[in-house]
């Protein structure tokens, strides 16, 4: 074979040689891309609100007949949700998760729960509620007519309960600067991961 030939099939070779590690190695990096797009890069259990997201005032009673508004708590960091008495699957698992996120703190927070049925949600089936789920004097149950509460869900997006239809199940955490920080729905809320995400918000703030 030519002295000439054998040269070009060797630099042939090496430069495929080449491209095929270069496939190996690009090919495991667009990889490890994928995987980190699935990981969520806010570091955030809940779903993280957009940046200045307001939290509106209202002026409504908790369980004890007492007047409650937004502005009282400026400066501290609130876990909001929305809530009906008489409920017996979403409403009870919420709870328990708050719950369990605020004995992991190990303090109580603030825990604000907003009625979505304001037909029922009378004293008696919001005292009975807040008992049987062992948050009497850690949640602040409000509740109101529903021209006092339409505006609050317009505002987080939430659809009351209705007839043959289930309401919104929502929960959201505000920070001390008095902005929604992070949301989940029930379906995604986890005593550890409010926990998780209280704490950071307690840092940030």
């Amino acid at each position: 074979m030519p002295a000439r030939l054998r040269l070009t099939l060797l630099v042939t070779t090496a430069i495929l040689v080449a491209a095929l590690g270069g496939v190996v190695v690009f090919g495991g990096g667009s990889d490890g891309a994928s995987d980190a797009k699935g990981a969520d890069p806010t570091g955030f259990h809940g779903a993280v609100r957009p940046p200045g997201a307001p939290v509106p005032d209202f002026r409504l009673r908790d369980q004890d007949g007492k007047l409650a508004t937004m502005d009282q708590y400026r400066g501290r960091t609130v876990v909001l949700t929305f809530m009906y008495s008489t409920c017996e699957d979403t409403c009870p698992l919420a709870a328990q998760s708050i719950r369990g996120a605020l004995d992991d703190l190990g303090e109580d927070l603030p825990v604000i729960a907003v009625s979505v049925d304001p037909k029922d949600d009378t004293p008696f089936h919001v005292d009975n509620f807040l008992v049987k789920q062992r948050m009497n004097g850690r949640m602040r149950f409000l509740t109101g007519t529903r021209a006092q509460l339409e505006p609050i869900w317009k505002a987080y997006g939430i659809q009351p309960q209705g007839q043959g239809f289930e309401h919104s199940a929502s929960t959201v955490v505000i920070g001390a600067d008095g902005q929604q920080r992070v949301g989940f729905l029930t379906n995604q809320l986890t005593p550890d991961g409010l926990a998780a995400d209280l704490r950071r918000v307690q840092r940030e703030s």
